[in-house]
């Protein structure tokens, strides 16, 4: 008997790392001097340096949940790492880190070089992206674990913050003024309910544009999850800003309370900031009620800050400068007795 007859070709795996050596290089070429050895070492080696005073290491971890199915089903695997780079990091970015670099996890049940390194170009893109550095991972092949053809993904990003700089939410007070950042669409989140309402994976291939969307219903369910590296990279330095929100699983009200204070309430004017398309589909599809959609996705605002009012027009020409869209969404009011953190006019 053979390892290989057991289902686990070791001299593939080793070549599937041959294969992606340049996608992962390229990620490191643009921070010369950070990375020391290379892929073969048995961890992955960041040279910290001075990059800031009284360093504060921040790290998250994810996946891009049941998305993997769709992208699966469609063959198309490009884009599914830029997702994963997105979940890991921009829960990093709400402490206002500088991006350091990633590690992925891939699990398949047999190496398929090529799709798997579809997979790792999009990661590199999604580092690009945010601007930090691949720096390592792992690829199990673990037959009878999983079926023919499926592979599964989770990821960790790890970013850095000077302490007299960091941002924990501790600071939001009622009078903030809260900006919201749109999304993408969907990010990785509420797919599960998604395949419930546009279960035909047929009408996912279609190559039609939906009218609805005015694109193919693959581009909308596909669509990659901003990143917002450059919306906190434009802000961190601004005295001010006192807390920052990824809005992810648990949607808008989920994510946004986890910064309102005790006795404060985030009020959000939904007419604000647009939606992409694909939220009304869902909604009319399901049918799903308002406020089950606030509660399960995004819904257009992919992240949120909270800044103290005096700073709020700085922090607003900080992003026009660096080209990010961005729009008044609330403030941060009192709140009253019962009444729940965050209160979205006409839905909450």
């Amino acid at each position: 008997m053979t390892y290989r007859a057991a289902g686990v070709d070791v001299a593939g795996g080793d070549q599937f790392v041959c294969d992606i050596t340049e996608t992962v290089r390229a990620t490191q070429k643009a921070h010369p001097g950070r990375v020391l050895g290379d892929l073969k070492q048995f961890a992955g080696m960041f040279h910290l340096g001075a990059m800031v005073e009284d360093p504060v290491l921040i790290s998250g971890t994810d996946g891009v949940g049941t998305k993997l199915i769709i992208a699966q089903e469609l063959k198309r695997h490009r884009t599914i790492g830029i997702d994963l780079v997105a979940m890991c990091m921009n829960d990093v970015l709400t402490a206002g880190a500088i991006p350091l670099f990633f590690l992925d996890y891939l699990g398949t049940g047999r190496i398929d070089a090529q799709t798997l390194a579809e997979v790792v170009e999009g990661i590199g893109e999604g580092c690009r992206r945010a601007g930090c550095v691949l720096l390592g991972g792992e690829t199990a092949e673990m037959p009878d674990f999983y079926e023919p053809g499926v592979y599964d993904l989770s990821g960790c990003a790890v970013g850095v913050v000077s302490r007299r700089r960091l941002i924990d939410g501790t600071a939001v007070r009622t009078g903030d003024v809260l900006i919201g950042l749109p999304s993408s669409g969907l990010h990785s989140n509420g797919y599960s309910l998604v395949r419930r309402i546009l279960p035909d994976v047929e009408a996912w291939k279609k190559p039609d544009t939906v009218p609805e969307l005015g694109t193919p219903l693959a581009e909308a369910l596909l669509a990659p999850t901003e990143i917002y590296a450059k919306a906190v990279a434009a802000v961190r330095e601004i005295e001010g800003v006192h807390g920052l929100v990824h809005i992810t699983g648990g949607g808008v009200p989920g994510n946004l309370s986890r910064i309102i204070p005790e006795g404060g309430q985030a009020r959000l004017d939904p007419a604000s900031w647009e939606r992409p398309p694909i939220f009304s589909l869902i909604a009319g599809r399901g049918p799903v009620e308002a406020a089950e959609m606030y509660r399960t996705f995004n819904m257009g605002l992919g992240f949120v800050m909270a800044v103290a009012p005096e700073a709020a027009a700085q922090v607003e020409a900080a992003l026009g400068a660096a080209e990010v869209a961005f729009s008044r969404i609330g403030e941060v009011h009192a709140r009253g007795a019962g009444e729940p953190a965050v209160r979205i006019e006409g839905i909450s």
